[in-house]
């Protein structure tokens, strides 16, 4: 799996949680102690996380990190 594809598949991720929690962009990334403008360049496949930005992310949708990852967990 190469960088673009996991940051694709990470950013689909993310975005189907996001909707599951029925958060906003700005809401998450607030949450998150992020910028909204890197919410949408995460779910669009643009960036990929540091560690600790997906911890917040986790943290902020309140879910496990693991299940954050588990596209990438097979």
């Amino acid at each position: 799996m190469n960088e673009n594809q996991v940051a694709l598949i990470f950013g689909k991720r993310l975005k189907e949680l996001r909707l599951e929690k029925s958060l906003s962009q700005e809401k998450l990334a607030h949450h998150a102690g992020l910028h909204r403008t890197y919410i949408s360049l995460l779910e669009k496949g643009k960036r990929q996380p540091s560690l600790s930005s997906a911890i917040n992310l986790a943290d902020a949708l309140e879910i496990k990190l693991s299940y954050l990852l588990t596209p990438f967990l097979n």
